[in-house]
């Protein structure tokens, strides 16, 4: 079955927040459908999974690789993504055996696709989706609502208690920092948490947040991203969602991500004003043209 709806990519972009860490970010598409997956950075003492720099960019690249391949029209996410952590749990569990539940790997996921009613929205976890209608209407879509607030706010006490984000860029080498990013991942993908997103519980799918995506004024340009980039909106305060869609458009994602590492690491490179765990976040993005031959 074919749709009447139009999604064609007009610009990506995936860079990593430091030269010599790995990349965990991923993103891909294909003829119907876009996202991005946002691997979370590891908290475990060790890597497991070979050949992809880190645990979270091996289970990021390992859903990029089988949503492309799977999601078509017809297909249910909720089946595919489903199916997708089942056979990664398998392949994660082969190698590393039984490990705490803060050392599972897992990302968040944004995607839209095009079906035989309209445009569809899917994801889990705290990457997100900003929408520029031809009316000149905006939207944000986001399956955590408050996610990066909330992030803020615990920022914020890391860094009013050292003084700063830390010689590595990253709040995880801080001992009491680590404990409670642990104690919080450990609850994710559990009834006894508040976050869902994809790795390897198949159960997640059961929580994936959807919704239809309507587009006004004939058409509308979608821009899919991680919350690498989602800063320049909900942190820097650079832009709201319409304008950031619109410099997408005009300046090219090139551009912005490196509006981007000029707050990072120049403007505020210790997150004394504006708080977050790392210096510098993978920051990865996809940005469409939706249309209706309707």
């Amino acid at each position: 079955m074919t749709s009447a709806f139009s999604l064609v990519v007009l610009d990506s972009i995936t860079d990593p927040g430091k030269p010599d860490r790995p990349n965990e970010d991923r993103f891909g598409y294909n003829d119907v459908a876009a996202f991005v997956l946002d691997g979370a950075t590891g908290l475990g003492d060790r890597q497991f999974m070979d050949g992809h720099g880190s645990d979270a960019a091996w289970i990021a690249e390992f859903g990029a690789d089988r949503l492309a391949a799977r999601l078509d029209v017809e297909a249910d996410p909720k089946a595919v993504l489903a199916t997708i952590s089942a056979e990664a749990r398998q392949h994660f569990e082969a190698v590393a055996g039984n490990q705490p539940r803060y050392a599972w790997p897992l990302c968040s996921l944004t995607a839209l696709r095009a079906t035989p009613n309209g445009f569809q929205y899917f994801g889990l976890g705290d990457s997100c989706l900003y929408l520029l209608h031809d009316n000149g209407q905006s939207d944000f879509v986001i399956p955590i609502p408050g996610a990066y607030e909330w992030e803020q706010h615990a920022a914020a006490k890391h860094i009013a208690r050292l003084g700063g984000i830390g010689a590595s860029g990253s709040a995880n080498t801080d001992p009491t920092t680590l404990e409670d990013l642990r104690r919080g991942r450990a609850r994710q993908n559990t009834p006894d948490g508040i976050t869902w997103t994809f790795g390897i519980v198949p159960e997640a799918a059961e929580h994936l947040f959807m919704c239809d995506v309507p587009v006004h004024g004939g058409g509308a340009y979608a821009l899919l991203c991680s919350d690498g980039l989602a800063d320049l909106v909900a942190l820097y305060k650079a832009y709201d969602a319409g304008s950031l869609v619109q410099a997408a458009r005009s300046k090219g994602l090139a551009a912005l991500v490196e509006e981007l590492r000029r707050f990072e690491r120049e403007i505020d490179p210790d997150g004394l004003k504006y708080p977050r765990f790392k210096q510098s976040d993978d920051t990865t993005a996809v940005l469409l043209r939706l249309t209706s031959a309707a």
